[in-house]
Formats: C-alpha cells, structure tokens, sequence
C-alpha cells in the first residue's frame, strides 16, 4: 500500500516508521505551544495524506509522552478518512493537573495508523439475533 504525503509547510518532515515493524508512522509538530494544565490544542504537522480508499488513518499519542508528561488526544484515536485532503491536525490536551507541556517545532507529538477498514451497508431491522451477552455493557462482565 502506496501513502502519497504532501509538504504544505517549510518544516514539516515526511512522517516515519522509528524501527522496522512498527505499526504507528510518527508526526511531528511544525509549531512551538505550550499547553497549561487542562488546555487543548490542534496542533498542525505542515502535512496532507492521499489514504487511499478502503483505508484510514488512525492517530494515537505516542505513550512516552503520555506516561511523563500526560500529553494525551481527547478524541483518541483521532480518524482520518480517505477522501480528507486537508492538512493533518492532532488534537491534543495537557492532563497534568500542575506542569505545563512544552511542544517545539520538529517534536514527535502523535503517530498515525494506517488499517484497513471496510464499509457497512446498513439494514434496518425490528429485531435482532439472540446472543449470549444480550445488552450487558458497562461494567457486565465485571472487575
């Protein structure tokens, strides 16, 4: 599978596997913030994707930062779908109660999951089939 990027900002960098096998392609900011305690930002990475379709880009935070810093995606993962042209933004937020989080230019700040997705053709139905689960959710099968 081919993934076209293009360099909509004079810093952004191509996003990159760190090591063979790795499943997350890393994206780094092309802007300096810095996040107090509780704020929020979309943060951009000077890139655009050409996901191809039957595709889409899953983006999650890189757990490193997440452990020290608690710099995490509110809307983790974040999606990205096939057809967006439009330039690659991580929502992120600063989960620290008391330490800002500093973010400069070239940082890796998330990384992008490409998977393979398929679409539904949505059926509507009076019932549904019987199984053993029923509507147990939150918290049915307990701790």
């Amino acid at each position: 599978m081919r993934l076209q990027i293009k360099l909509l900002h004079p810093d952004a960098q191509a996003p990159s596997y760190a090591h063979p096998g790795d499943a997350g392609l890393d994206l780094r900011s092309v802007e300096d913030i810095v996040l107090k305690p509780g704020q929020r930002a979309a943060i951009a990475t000077g890139l655009a994707v050409a996901i191809p379709d039957g595709y889409a880009g899953f983006v999650h935070a890189r757990s490193g930062r997440a452990l020290k810093e608690g710099l995490a995606l509110p809307n983790a993962p974040g999606l990205i779908d096939a057809g967006f042209r439009g330039e690659l933004k991580v929502l992120l937020v600063n989960l620290d109660p008391d330490t800002p989080i500093e973010i400069r230019k070239g940082e890796k700040i998330a990384q992008m999951v490409i998977q393979k997705v398929e679409n539904a053709m949505v059926e509507m139905t009076e019932t549904l089939d019987e199984t053993p689960r029923g509507e147990g959710g939150f918290g049915s099968t307990g701790i």
